[in-house]
């Protein structure tokens, strides 16, 4: 009867390794559509698992609306070659990203272009 004990080490594998997949899905933001913003960088967090940018950025009626950008893991970044320093507050971005589903300032960044430099992919 050893399978029974077998079939519940699976099963209790499985249902830990769910949520973690979950978790590293992008479901949350509309992946079809890039959504494109100008703004001053406000604050940088470089960080595990998932670092963000908070880019202060002009609404529809010309009022600053602060968007908060999730990007790679500190590890992800730098094996792309992208420094800690790279993004600092008060620098200038153009940014094109993926927003959340539900409408709010909310993005995953896709492509990142400093003070009108080159674009560079972060994500």
């Amino acid at each position: 009867m050893r399978v029974r004990p077998f079939s519940f080490a699976i099963i209790a594998l499985l249902a830990l390794a769910l949520p973690a997949w979950a978790h590293h899905s992008h479901g949350n933001y509309n992946m079809e559509v890039f959504t494109n913003l100008q703004g001053t960088v406000k604050e940088v967090h470089w960080m595990n698992p998932h670092s963000f940018i908070y880019l202060e950025v002009a609404d529809g009626k010309g009022e600053p609306a602060v968007w908060s950008l999730e990007t790679a893991s500190i590890t992800q970044l730098s094996r792309k070659g992208i420094a800690k320093d790279a993004i600092k507050p008060g620098d200038k971005l153009t940014v094109r990203c993926h927003q959340l589903r539900d409408g709010s300032n909310g993005c995953l960044l896709g492509y990142v272009s400093v003070s009108g430099g080159a674009e560079t992919l972060f994500d």
